[in-house]
């Protein structure tokens, strides 16, 4: 896959890995992100996935994948063992998001979460004026049919990392295919944060 052709999320995470890193995807979905890391920046990848349709299409994709659920911990990996841990759209899913986070920093060095915001706009002026769950582009599912367990805002997770001393040591804000600078957590529909611990 061409750079041209990659999400905006995708670009930002490849931009902050560094060439010839291992990388572990936690929830990585069709492993599209890792196929594409793979191929253009030589990393180790492995992934981590739960559906097994999502399994078969990384594996047609020559990724090597766990079927497992990532709540339930990451006692099979070392401490360190990663240069990198990917959680990208699948923290707001997890049970037990603190852990999870935890775990990661645990077996990466470093670790890259994208959140979705549900404090953007949209969500916000549908929840006052509607008084419904908000359905947007950002959220689109509806309140029974949501994969999501953990409604937070990038403020929520700033917040988080200040309380459990974990630095924050890139961000960037997403709506639209842009990136988002002025009031983020207002304007944001999304963030991707680059952690370590301190």
């Amino acid at each position: 896959m061409s750079p041209n052709k990659l999400r905006l999320d995708h670009k930002i995470i490849s931009g902050w890995i560094a060439p010839n890193s291992r990388v572990l995807d936690l929830g990585c979905g069709d492993g599209e992100l890792l196929a594409y890391l793979m191929e253009n920046k030589s990393v180790r990848g492995t992934g981590i996935e739960i559906n097994e349709s999502h399994i078969y299409k990384c594996v047609e994709k020559g990724i090597s994948v766990s079927h497992s659920d990532i709540d339930s911990g990451l006692p099979d990996y070392p401490s360190k063992s990663f240069n990198y841990v990917i959680l990208n759209e699948s923290l707001q899913e997890v049970l037990h998001p603190k852990m999870v986070v935890l775990e990661a920093l645990r077996v990466g060095k470093k670790v890259i979460v994208g959140i979705p915001n549900f404090c953007h706009w949209p969500a916000r002026v549908q929840l006052f004026f509607k008084g419904k769950v908000p359905v947007t582009k950002g959220l689109p599912h509806q309140w029974y049919d949501t994969p999501n367990l953990n409604f937070l805002s990038l403020k929520d997770f700033r917040n988080f990392c200040k309380n459990k001393k974990i630095l924050i040591e890139k961000f960037k804000a997403i709506s639209s295919d842009k990136i988002v600078t002025l009031r983020p957590n207002f304007f944001a529909h999304s963030g991707l944060f680059l952690l370590s611990k301190k």
